[in-house]
């Protein structure tokens, strides 16, 4: 397929999605009607505007991943809720290079942002991995890439995550059994509440005089009467 093949194939694609119902078709039907601009005009502007702006707009990178992601998330439910399954072919090998790309792209972020014109060559090449045409890019890249990646490394892949797996329920089955023994032995230790009724104290005890002990009346009264005969003599 040629140049001008793609360009005619791609004219025609979005003059068929510009005749269909939908809300982006709705809203330039609305902007024809007040302004008497035709629809194709109006989305043809507004292709160069966002263009434009991932070249030279603030906030370039949520534009370039709103493309990236609306679009296809848009034809990937249509896909899921149509009888072909082709298409649900088409859009989930999109989905898997995407997640590759964003994978590899968050580690080469801090780098590539500082490329010039970064946010419109990853536009294009997220249009050129959603194009309907025999070179896709994300069918390309998925059978030059990440298949024969995959094929190779599968064997290794399941068990790793089947280690990966036991080893997690593991973890899970011996933390669950700690926290149970721990609340059966705090359960345990809990001490019952006493009873609220006031405790009367001990009435002090006086020990009793032992007879052989002389009170202090008898030794004041004998002090009295030696000093009354020491007196008399």
């Amino acid at each position: 397929m040629g140049l001008l093949d793609l360009f005619t194939l791609i004219k025609t694609k979005a003059e068929n999605f510009l005749n269909e119902k939908n809300a982006v078709t709705d809203f330039l039907g609305n902007l024809e009607e007040r302004t008497g601009i035709k629809k194709k005009a109006l989305a043809v502007g507004a292709v160069s505007l966002t263009g434009l702006y991932l070249v030279y707009g603030y906030g370039a990178a949520l534009v370039c991943n709103m493309i990236g992601f609306a679009y296809p998330a848009y034809y990937s439910i249509k896909a899921i809720e149509s009888e072909n399954k082709e298409d649900d072919t088409k859009w989930l090998t999109y989905w898997v290079v995407y997640g590759v790309f964003s994978l590899g792209e968050f580690f080469s972020d801090i780098f590539l942002y500082w490329f010039p014109f970064y946010y419109a060559f990853k536009c294009l090449f997220l249009l050129w991995c959603m194009a309907p045409v025999s070179w896709n890019g994300s069918a390309i890249i998925y059978d030059k890439i990440v298949r024969p990646t995959f094929l190779r490394h599968e064997a290794t892949v399941d068990n790793m995550m089947n280690d990966l797996g036991g080893k997690v329920m593991g973890a899970a089955e011996n933390l669950t059994r700690e926290v149970l023994t721990t609340l059966v032995k705090n359960k345990s230790l809990v001490v019952t509440p006493q009873s609220s009724e006031p405790k009367s104290l001990p009435s002090p005890s006086v020990a009793p005089l032992s007879e052989s002990e002389p009170s202090e009346e008898k030794m004041i009264a004998a002090e009295e009467e030696k000093t009354e005969y020491l007196r008399s003599n």
